[in-house]
């Protein structure tokens, strides 16, 4: 080690730019005492965070791996917490038992609203309508818990060929409500048998946005999906199709969009390109169920990758701002997340 440290003075000496840029990239590396945290096979973002006296520290954060596919269901277990204080020189692991380190309910922190638009032209009313029902109905089960502990909603609308999208169910937890309301559905529900995608996509677009952005005023932390339903091309060709990708593009990362398409009349390309978190396609109304399924999974794993996660910090009054590193260890792979908190006035008590 002293070997190490003369030979980089000495460097420092000679090439001083080059050796302060390597020593700021190198302090950026959170480095364990006994663990080296510098492996990040995860993107984790970190959405909010709180210090609480007597001494709780909660961070919320969405965890994905590189390739920007949601990880979903950790437990507590999955998880590591390294502290590093004003008198430490590296991070030290904290014992997740003594620290009382959990996972927490969602529900506290966070509301997660799911967008289902559908396509309710003429050629689904008189060839589909009864398998979109079932399927529909069996995603929103799929998507609202059972239990309550999260907060989930879906809200439904649909389109045909007016300049419209159409409001069926506004956001809810209900799903009795929801399932009432898709049950309601009949033949003579459209007066324009024609199809306005790219339209509904639009204002799909800028109804999540808004609804979003009502919650984050409210000091609500929020993500949305919304999953269009279609089994055609834009027929109405009210708006271009690059309107509605832009659209689509320009949402916040909280939001996904997905889409599903059904016969093959549909522009798969185009539903892609729409559907960028995920797009499926069903061959016939005998895959429409499953498809839904299969849709409604992509996105209960999408919510379920955010986490609330709490635990004691032995850290006590005087210590003033400390450095957190979380480590994510998931399929024999691992990644980190680096913030800080402060520390101010904590103390025993912590629950």
């Amino acid at each position: 080690m002293m070997k190490i440290n003369i030979l980089l003075i000495i460097t420092c000496i000679t090439f001083f730019t080059a050796c302060e840029k390597e020593i700021n990239e190198q302090s950026l590396q959170p480095i364990g005492c006994n663990e080296d945290l510098s492996e990040n096979a995860f993107k984790i973002t970190i959405q909010d965070e709180f210090a609480e006296l007597p001494g709780q520290v909660s961070v919320f954060f969405k965890v994905d791996d590189n390739s920007g596919n949601p990880v979903a269901n950790l437990n507590s277990s999955d998880f590591s917490i390294f502290e590093k204080g004003r008198n430490d020189n590296c991070f030290k692991n904290i014992s997740a038992f003594e620290a009382n380190a959990r996972i927490s309910p969602n529900k506290q922190v966070f509301n997660y609203s799911t967008m289902l638009v559908l396509d309710l032209s003429g050629s689904v009313l008189y060839t589909s309508l009864n398998e979109l029902k079932n399927a529909t109905k069996e995603f929103i089960r799929n998507i609202i818990p059972r239990d309550g502990k999260d907060s989930f909603e879906v809200g439904i609308w649909w389109f045909d060929g007016e300049d419209k999208l159409h409001l069926l169910q506004d956001f809810t937890d209900n799903t009795a409500a929801l399932i009432s309301k898709i049950d309601g559905i009949n033949k003579n529900v459209s007066k324009d048998p024609s199809t306005d995608l790219y339209g509904a996509v639009l204002k799909s677009a800028d109804i999540v946005n808004q609804n979003l952005a009502k919650q984050l005023n409210n000091d609500i932390i929020a993500a949305s999906s919304v999953v269009v339903f279609t089994d055609g091309t834009d027929q109405a060709a009210r708006y271009g199709k690059d309107a509605a990708i832009n659209a689509v593009k320009k949402l916040s990362g909280n939001i996904k969009f997905y889409t599903i398409g059904l016969g093959n009349e549909i522009d798969v390309p185009v539903l892609k390109q729409i559907g960028k978190a995920g797009s499926i396609i069903a061959a016939d109304n005998e895959d429409l169920e499953e498809t839904f399924k299969q849709t409604s999974e992509l996105v209960f794993d999408e919510a379920n990758s955010y986490y609330f996660f709490e635990y004691c910090s032995p850290k006590r009054d005087g210590s003033g701002v400390n450095e957190l590193v979380l480590q994510v260890s998931d399929s024999g792979k691992k990644g980190y997340v680096r913030t800080e908190f402060d520390a101010t006035g904590f103390k025993s008590g912590c629950n």
